[in-house]
Order: C-alpha cells, then sequence, then structure tokens
C-alpha cells in the first residue's frame, strides 16, 4: 500500500472515501501524467478498454459523472437515450472543478464534494479489474466493476 500521507490532496480524499465504503484499492502514483485513457493503460500495462474514464457531462444542464470504458467514445445520442436526458453534453472545465472538486484527467468516480448522479458504461464489465483515476492526473486505483456500481451507486448502462 501507497503511504497515504505521500498522495495528492484530493487522492487522499478518494482513499477516505474508499476507506469509509470499506473498498481496499491501492491509489498508484504514476511517474507522468494519465490524463487520457491511452497514458494511463501504457502506465498501468493493462488494455485501454479497462481504463473507466469519468466523464461529466451536462444533461439538460444538470452535471453527471458517466464512467466509461476507455475503448470507445461516448455517442451522446445514445447517451442521451440512456439516461433519459432531452440534450446532453461535454460540461466545461470549470463545471467539472465545481462539480467533483477535481481536474479534468484526474477526476475519480467519488470524492466529490456532493453525490454526482453517476452511469456506468456496460462495456466495463468484462473485465476483472477496471482502473480509475483517483483524484490526480498522476494517480490511478484498481477497482472491480462492481466495487465501482457500488461506490457510485451509478446505473449501468449503453454509452456507444
Amino acid at each position: 500500500m501507497s503511504d497515504v500521507s505521500s498522495l495528492p490532496e484530493r487522492s487522499r480524499i478518494v482513499h477516505r472515501h474508499l476507506a469509509d465504503a470499506g473498498v481496499d484499492a491501492e491509489i498508484r502514483v504514476l511517474p507522468d501524467s494519465a490524463r487520457t485513457a491511452a497514458e494511463a493503460a501504457a502506465a498501468i500495462g493493462c488494455d485501454v478498454a479497462a481504463i473507466a474514464n469519468s466523464l461529466v457531462f451536462l444533461a439538460d444542464g444538470e452535471p453527471v459523472l458517466v464512467m466509461t470504458s476507455g475503448g470507445h467514445r461516448a455517442d451522446l445520442a445514445v447517451l442521451a437515450g440512456s439516461i433519459g436526458a432531452a440534450e446532453v453534453a461535454m460540461a466545461p472545465a470549470s463545471v467539472v472543478r465545481a462539480a467533483t472538486g477535481q481536474a479534468i484527467g484526474g477526476v475519480a468516480p467519488v470524492g466529490h464534494p456532493a453525490p454526482l448522479r453517476t452511469f456506468v458504461d456496460e462495456a466495463l464489465r468484462q473485465f476483472d479489474v477496471i482502473w480509475a483515476a483517483a483524484g490526480h492526473p498522476h494517480t490511478v486505483m484498481p477497482l472491480t466493476f462492481d466495487e465501482l456500481r457500488r461506490l457510485t451507486g451509478g446505473q449501468v448502462i449503453a454509452v456507444a
């Protein structure tokens, strides 16, 4: 286990949230940025599709978190249909920061100032271990699909 005190502040908040939920996931600090799924997969040594991208969208003006597989892009029309929204658009960086307390490229599925309505890409179910950002562009954590769903209260949907 990494020394929690050496983690970036936002990753310590994520770690606390995991511990409170009874999830024992080691947050790893990567030497280089893992802002993209491809960068994260290369650093970890996993399939890019096993990367759980944390994307914040505006669904009818409300920020929502979508945990999507790095193996494909979210299709906004499919996403809108899956979550029952008339309009879905990527949230600007200022909204992502306000809603999550974290920067784009490091958004974790948990550790936000207030819970976000969350959706989980059904494509992530195929992996024994999925990797998500842990609150900072240089930190990642392994989770199972069930842990991700339980931690976020996320509804499983199609995004592509």
